[in-house]
């Protein structure tokens, strides 16, 4: 039976590509994210080639109103909310505590832990309502090890973490499972966007092994949704074969 997929963060990296991933499943999507245009032919394309329902909402996670707007508004057969996968996030620059630039705290704070916190209490009531639920929150081994100048990002990815395990607590007597899928080195747009758009420095953190896709992290995502109801994954750390820590990569000499 169809279920009801609602992804952020879906324009782009992990979100796509578990909009991809899902809608071959034959599930419907409410796709999310800030960018209209590309929400409007991802969700083109994913019916064309699917066939299934796609309803592409454009906000921004980090403003309370506009996603109670979006959430609340929802027409009666797209409110049987079945999985919320909170994938909205970033990191912005990389330097030390002492030097960092106190409005990219902000837009990260804002994103990786309000935006999750703001859709969640949104979409949370639907699942109430259902009695049946899924909420995978998207971590990152930042919120297992603090590395070097990550400071401020790696603290908002250790928040998510946390608020994974209250949700847990707070949410298991209504039938809402809770989970957490935590990727190593992914390359998507996260370090063109943590280098303000320097595809060179970009490109040289993935250079020399081979990282993680969206589609691997998307194929996880969908295993921890797939599984009976009496089963669930609450953490799942997921790692390139040459990455054995947040710092430690194992990288092949480039020819020259």
């Amino acid at each position: 039976m169809s279920r009801t997929i609602l992804i952020t963060g879906a324009s782009s990296g992990i979100g796509k590509a578990c909009a991809e991933k899902f809608a071959s499943s034959g599930d419907q999507l409410i796709i999310c994210a800030r960018r209209e245009n590309r929400l409007a032919r991802l969700a083109e394309r994913l019916e064309k080639e699917y066939g299934t329902a796609v309803l592409p909402l454009s906000f921004d996670v980090r403003e309370k109103e506009q996603v109670d707007r979006a959430i609340g508004t929802l027409a009666f057969h797209w409110r049987k909310i079945d999985v919320l996968i909170n994938n909205a996030g970033l990191a912005l620059g990389l330097s030390p505590i002492d030097e960092g630039d106190t409005l990219e705290w902000d837009q990260m704070i804002n994103t990786n832990i309000k935006g999750l916190l703001y859709v969640s209490r949104a979409v949370i009531p639907l699942m109430k309502e259902n009695g049946r639920g899924h909420i995978i929150n998207i971590g990152s081994i930042a919120g297992v090890e603090t590395y070097p100048m990550g400071n401020v990002y790696c603290a908002t990815k250790h928040a998510v973490a946390s608020l994974s395990k209250a949700m847990r607590i707070d949410l298991l007597k209504y039938g809402i499972k809770v989970s957490q899928v935590s990727p190593g080195a992914t390359e998507t747009e996260f370090s063109l966007v943590r280098f303000h758009g320097d595809r060179e420095k970009a490109a040289d953190v993935y250079s020399g092994f081979k990282p993680l896709g969206g589609s691997d992290v998307a194929e996880a995502v969908h295993f921890a949704a797939n599984l009976p109801e009496h089963v669930n994954i609450d953490d799942l750390l997921l790692m390139p074969a040459a990455q054995a820590s947040a710092k430690i990569i194992h990288k092949e000499e480039q020819s020259s």
